[in-house]
């Protein structure tokens, strides 16, 4: 603390007249807290607790404040308050919300330093929601990595799947090991390689769609069948019941497929699809504009269950 600034008050509960111990945090807030919860909760602080306290009639180097021992830590108030909050009893708090990464972080470091083990699988839950994840997975799977946590590492394994095969840096990236990063850049590729099957062999789209019917609009026709004056394809890659699929149709599936290469997930289909139901609504057939946004993002799911099932069967281990 320095020697010109007067620690702050935490808010409530942590400023009970009746408190019997202060956490100071590293930016110079008093935690008035009991001890008793401390204890039921860590034996790390059952242990501190039971050391015997010496008086503030006594020369030591523990500070009191209002007859109280102060204990400093190295964790701030933004960290300390919500774990000081799953300390307390239901009944008096509720526990804390928890839904900023770096804010989760240091709550569950700080729970395994103080032996909080309740509290950091609680914490560790939060950590690997999707919520979470989907914003920050390649930082969770170093977390899930340093903690030796493996269902953890896999899931969030899956996760970075949504991030491009060479990632930016990110600050996290030093805490883990060579072989873990490898591990994880090459899982991502094997899934990337899987998905190429899907290009390779058609038949997973006629199985769905038996009849040219089944998706007008992939064809070049209206509901009626009569043909709109889309480009048809030339390449005859694929064919539907004999007829040809319309030239941008077949252009969104090879873009498609190159990209499902660098972030082989669902949100790559999701968001292809959504450029090409753009293209074709700005495109000047009335037909494909009124049927085709409505049958991609029908194909959409479709094309993303086969994808999730090719990648559930890729091994995320090295």
């Amino acid at each position: 603390m320095s020697a010109s600034t007067e620690p702050s008050c935490a808010p409530p509960p942590f400023d009970h007249v009746k408190a019997d111990v202060i956490l100071q945090s590293s930016d110079d807030v008093d935690f008035r807290v009991f001890k008793l919860f401390l204890s039921l909760a860590s034996p790390f602080f059952e242990t501190l607790f039971d050391l015997p306290q010496p008086s503030d009639e006594m020369i030591t180097d523990v500070e009191f404040k209002d007859g109280l021992p102060v204990i400093p830590v190295s964790e701030d108030s933004k960290t300390l308050d919500p774990l000081l909050r799953f300390c307390y009893p239901c009944t008096l708090l509720e526990d804390p919300v928890l839904n900023d990464f770096r804010d989760i972080v240091n709550m569950f470091e700080a729970a395994k330093k103080y032996s909080l083990d309740a509290i950091a699988s609680t914490v560790r839950k939060s950590l690997f929601i999707p919520k979470i994840l989907e914003a920050n997975s390649l930082r969770c799977f170093v977390i899930a990595c340093r903690a030796r946590m493996k269902s953890e590492c896999v899931l969030a394994a899956k996760y970075t799947l949504r991030e491009p095969l060479v990632p930016q840096w990110f600050e996290e990236i030093e805490l883990i090991n060579a072989s873990e990063l490898l591990s994880l850049l090459t899982y991502h590729n094997k899934c990337g390689e899987a998905i190429q099957v899907l290009k390779d062999d058609y038949s997973w789209i006629t199985a769905e769609y038996r009849q040219w019917d089944a998706a007008p609009w992939m064809c070049g026709y209206d509901s009626q069948g009569h043909s709109c004056g889309c480009a048809r394809s030339t390449s005859g890659r694929f064919m539907l019941n004999g007829y040809a699929s319309v030239q941008w149709w077949e252009t969104f599936m090879e873009s498609t497929f190159v990209d499902l290469r660098d972030r082989p997930c669902a949100e790559t289909i999701r968001q292809n699809v959504e450029k090409a139901i753009q293209t074709v609504r700005q495109g000047s057939c009335n037909s494909c504009s009124s049927i085709a946004p409505a049958g991609m993002r029908e194909f959409a799911t479709l094309f993303t269950n086969k994808v999730e099932e090719l990648i559930t069967k890729v091994s995320s281990s090295p």
